[in-house]
């Protein structure tokens, strides 16, 4: 091995700084920083939601889950090991299935998960913030909090949360104590570097209604967690598109209905131009929800999906 030069030292730093400080098309980059910051290619990590086999969970919040077909329980543990076994870089663990919620179980699942090689994208809660002020509100925020606790447990770096329903406010009114509660959890989530994701849900069924609420929402540590499946306007495509610039985790869904009364098959290769086209890094979890049997669909979808994302 020969010794480098002082001077050779100098010439390989200054060529390392030039490409560090190059335009973005020299350092082959294709996206310009966007609202949170991203700047260089699309990067997608395919991932899939534990929602997608609700129906094989013995667990459905908290209450034991009469529906599962026989011989066909699953656990989280195993859940992760099928994440494995379709070649998925992580795994969603959705709230609504642990079957316990204790320290000790979150970090023998880390555990698991780290062993196996798989990555906690992120979990996902059903919380509601559009409660008027009150205990039911309170308790909302406390829960969401008690999970941000949980997933830096986990190593999960993001939850999916909702703004939730209300018939005791107008909407408007609503949408303030939406917009606070999220900033007091992000306040929380941030010191134990989680995300929060907003979806374009319940109330949100639009880019036009979800994007002042997050840009209103002051913290770095929020952002959108956008569903293709989602969005109830007449092109669900044109709605996705202005949401990927603020996007922290996104979710396919296998069919969009947009304004239709039935659902149609969604064009999984046109969302991923689109997030490319948005310079979007990070997750997209397959969210399966379609009627076909999830033992069958999901790794045609999974599959269809990797190829859609080889190269990113």
């Amino acid at each position: 091995m020969h010794p480098i030069s002082r001077r050779r030292f100098l010439q390989l730093t200054a060529a390392g700084l030039a490409v560090a400080a190059a335009p973005l098309s020299m350092a082959g980059a294709t996206a310009a920083p966007g609202p949170l910051g991203r700047s260089g290619r699309p990067r997608l990590r395919l991932s899939l939601a534990a929602y997608s086999f609700r129906e094989n969970f013995p667990i459905m919040r908290g209450k034991p889950n009469p529906k599962v077909p026989p011989g066909r329980a699953t656990d989280m543990f195993a859940f992760a090991d099928y994440c494995v076994a379709q070649g998925c870089e992580g795994a969603e663990l959705t709230s609504y299935f642990f079957a316990e919620e204790s320290a000790d179980y979150l970090l023998k699942l880390r555990r698991h998960c780290f062993l196996r090689g798989i990555a906690i994208s992120g979990t996902a809660i059903g919380n509601n913030f559009s409660h008027p002020p009150g205990p039911k509100r309170d308790a909302e925020i406390a829960a969401t909090k008690q999970w941000i606790d949980r997933a830096a447990l986990l190593g999960a770096p993001h939850i999916r949360v909702f703004a939730g329903v209300t018939k005791e406010l107008p909407r408007a009114d609503a949408d303030k104590l939406v917009i606070t509660a999220l900033e007091e959890c992000c306040d929380y989530a941030g010191k134990r570097g989680i995300f929060l994701g907003l979806e374009n849900h319940d109330s949100i069924g639009s880019a036009a209604s979800l994007l002042p609420m997050i840009k209103a929402v002051r913290s770095p540590w929020v952002g959108i967690n956008l569903d293709s499946g989602n969005f109830h306007t007449e092109d669900p495509y044109r709605d996705f598109a202005e949401c990927v610039p603020y996007a922290v985790n996104i979710q396919f869904k296998t069919e969009i209905k947009g304004t239709a009364t039935t659902a149609r098959p969604a064009d999984l290769k046109r969302f991923t131009q689109l997030l490319r086209d948005g310079g979007y890094q990070g997750w997209v979890a397959l969210e399966y929800e379609a009627k076909e049997d999830s033992a069958t669909a999901v790794p045609r979808y999974l599959r269809e999906m990797h190829e859609l994302f080889s190269g990113s």
